[in-house]
Order: structure tokens, then sequence, then C-alpha cells
């Protein structure tokens, strides 16, 4: 996509005019004040500005940065060392969609191994938004190019859970960063289950490699393995092995089994990467658990 016609993160504060985001400015440092890596915003789509404003306490969207955030510990050295042309893109946006079905399932994809960005990470679909897209037309886009699933925008409310800052390389320790996202992680309810929803599947290949319809028990499992931190898993009981569809070459589906070990790895400080859930996904995935016990009140 053309340079311009980017969506770009543009950030306002104390009521000045919105300005474009750096690409070494932390956004959730923009409005934190005491260096806090989660914040509360308010946000907006207008004239294909993604526009991010300080949110009220308690009534605003949770924006969030892991605590090894690369660009929160970007040195002036490191930061001039980024190439030119990198540092010129700003902040991209990206819409996550967070499907639950009727019974209380949501879909994950393995990102395809060949992508240069994540590969082999597990996240819910999503991906860019387009010029005068809004953010729903933009998830059900992605959602349909990943796995086939058409679903019609009048058929639903979508909820904004939460939003991420997500920098490629996601640490320092695996070099300079290459690519930095708000990720917009966006609720969508179903009236259809899981094994219902699963016959319309029909993934791409090219991005993604295996699917998982995730319970509230494995989401748990998965929230509980912090990256950078060493906190107890909480397994509930889980079985050793997750079913998961993998996807072959030419788009088929085949059950297969993946062992939980894999959905409850942190990512490593060093060293090759992991097939693993990301950090990302991790707080889209609390916030969805925060969501259900809400609506059960």
């Amino acid at each position: 996509m053309d340079k311009m016609r980017r969506i770009l993160v543009h950030v306002c504060k104390d009521r000045a005019a919105p300005q474009r985001a750096h690409f070494v400015q932390s956004i959730t440092g923009h409005f934190s004040d005491g260096g806090e890596d989660e914040v509360e915003v308010t946000c907006s789509l207008e004239k294909n500005q993604f526009i991010l404003y300080r949110g009220d306490k308690g009534q605003g969207t949770p924006l969030k940065r892991p605590a090894f955030c690369p660009i929160k510990h970007l040195s002036v050295t490191e930061a001039a060392a980024i190439p030119l042309d990198v540092q010129q893109r700003g902040v991209d946006v990206g819409v996550a969609i967070i499907l639950q079905t009727a019974n209380q399932r949501v879909l994950l994809t393995r990102r395809a191994n060949e992508l240069r960005i994540f590969p082999n990470v597990w996240v819910p679909p999503g991906g860019h938004v387009e010029p005068d897209e809004s953010l729903l037309d933009a998830g059900l886009r992605e959602l349909k190019e990943e796995t086939g699933l058409k679903l019609e925008p009048e058929g639903f409310s979508p909820k904004i859970l939460g939003l991420w800052e997500s920098v490629y390389p996601p640490m320092l320790s695996r070099g300079l960063p290459q690519r930095h996202h708000i990720v917009i992680y966006m609720l969508l309810q179903s009236s259809l289950s899981h094994l219902q929803l699963q016959t319309f599947l029909r993934p791409s290949p090219a991005e993604v490699s295996a699917c998982l319809w995730a319970d509230s028990r494995l989401a748990r499992a998965v929230v509980s393995a912090v990256d950078g931190e060493e906190t107890e898993l909480q397994l509930d009981d889980l079985q050793s092995s997750i079913s998961v569809s993998q996807v072959s070459t030419e788009g088929a589906l085949t059950d297969s089994t993946l062992p939980l070990e894999v959905f409850v790895s942190r990512a490593p400080a060093s060293g090759p990467d992991v097939e693993r859930v990301s950090t990302g996904t991790k707080f889209a995935l609390e916030l969805w658990l925060r969501s259900l016990e809400t609506s059960d009140l």
C-alpha cells in the first residue's frame, strides 16, 4: 500500500490538535504520567486518522504495552541506528477479531511460518485497516481473507476490548524495531457454535497454518503464562494435548493435536522464537475472560 494511504496513529493530549505519532514514540508512554504500562484512552477513526485521546479513569479503553516493550527501552543511540525509512513509517493500525461463539469459545489462528512478522505465533484473525474502511469492516475483511468466514456487519454490535502496543521484534535482545502497531482487539459475538462455524472455515494457507477454538479454561491457562515473568501456570486439569485444525498448503483442514505446552510457552528473551500465543493475544484473552464474568452477572 502507498505510504501516504496507510492508516496511522495520531495522538492528542491536553486538547491540542492531533499529531502523527513517531515510530520511536511510545504511545502508551505518551499517556502515562508515571511510566505505567497500561493506561486508559479514548479512540476514534476520523478522516483516515486513528486518533487517541486521554481517557477518563474507569470509562476509557485500556491501552497496554509489555514491560519489555522495545520502544519503551530504546536508547538515543539505538533509536538513531534505526534505518531512516523505518523511522519514517509512523505507527500503523491493525484490527484483530475476538470471535466469540454461542458456546463461548474464541477463534485463534497460527500465523504461517513464511510470514516475516511473528511467524508461527498464535493470534486472532486480523490485519491492517485500509483507507475509508470502518474498524468493523476492516476486521471482517481480514477475518474473511484469513479464515474464509464471511460475516455481515449488520449482524454484530462490535465492542472494543482493548488496544495493544505491538512492536516487532518484540524485544530489543532480538534486534532493533522494524514495525510498530496499535492493535485494536474487537469482540464480536456469533449466534453459532464453534462446530457450526468450523464448517465454514476456509483458511488461507499463505497466512494461516492452523486454527483453534479456545474455551475459557484454555484461555485462563494461556493468560497465566505471563511473558517476561515466572508466574505460576493455571492449568485447571487441562488435557496434555489440545485439539487443533492443521491447514495444508492447499488450504485443507485436518484434525490434529498440539501439546498444551505450546499454548503456555512464554516469549524467550534470547535465541530463536518458539511457537506460542502472542503477548498481545494474552492481553486480549484476559480482557475477554473479564467480559465473560461481567456478562454472567
